[in-house]
């Protein structure tokens, strides 16, 4: 079985799965946080080197306010007790989008998780929280034409390699695989330059459900697929 070396997740249906078992959405997204690291040790297992979470889009902005209060608390605790997590599984842990908007002490609690895992070699964790592809995407154009006003970069300079560059995930692989839990099929702004020849793969499981079993369901599914990067085959191969 040939394992992704990278898989990215979009972690829905907490709110849904909460009230099947007649439990606030808060309840729902307290759990589903818990199983971010049943999901990681269970990537890492299975030879997985990158992992993607799309923990809160800045789509989420627009939710009820008690539930983005309970969202950024429990992201700011996760992010707290994840560095004892990280060092205990030599997990590196990364966090992408626009992080200015959130609170000082939020922001500084990504600092340190980020430098004191720096130095990790296992499996490399990137969350994104306040991670929207377009406005990625527009920073990384106001990126470069400040550097090209500045004389650093020229027109001719610009390809697919250079905006990639400018990118939150620069340092990270392309996914191979995209996981969409709970039954939705569409990206919700989610890498969509990154996704460019990425396999998609969709379960009605909701992400609190979602275990170990699951994971290897999505990673079978994939090795099913015939990835040709956006060649046609051609026909006399089959022949």
């Amino acid at each position: 079985m040939s394992t992704p070396e990278h898989i990215a997740i979009i972690l829905d249906g907490n709110g849904r799965w909460a009230k099947s078992k007649g439990m606030p959405r808060n309840y729902g997204h307290t759990v589903g946080a818990k199983n971010v690291e049943t999901i990681c040790k269970a990537a890492n297992d299975m030879g997985v080197k990158y992992l993607t979470l799309y923990a809160f889009s800045t789509e989420n902005w627009n939710r009820p306010a008690s539930e983005v209060k309970a969202l950024m608390t429990l992201l700011e605790s996760y992010l707290k007790n994840c560095i004892k997590t990280a060092n205990k599984n030599n997990m590196r842990v990364r966090v992408i989008g626009e992080i200015s908007r959130l609170s000082d002490d939020f922001q500084q609690k990504i600092r340190n998780l980020e430098e004191v895992s720096s130095a990790n070699t296992g499996l490399n964790l990137t969350i994104a929280i306040n991670y929207g592809s377009r406005d990625e995407m527009i920073r990384a154009v106001k990126h470069i034409i400040k550097d090209h006003d500045a004389g650093s970069i020229s027109i001719d300079d610009i390809d697919a390699d250079t905006f990639s560059s400018y990118l939150d995930t620069k340092d990270i692989p392309d996914p191979d695989l995209l996981i969409r839990t709970s039954g939705e099929q569409r990206l919700s702004n989610y890498l969509l330059w990154q996704l460019a020849y990425t396999e998609f793969y969709f379960t009605d499981v909701p992400w609190p459900a979602f275990d170990k079993n699951e994971l290897k369901k999505a990673i079978d599914a994939y090795n099913k697929r015939d990835r040709r990067f956006g060649a046609l085959k051609d026909d006399t191969e089959d022949k």
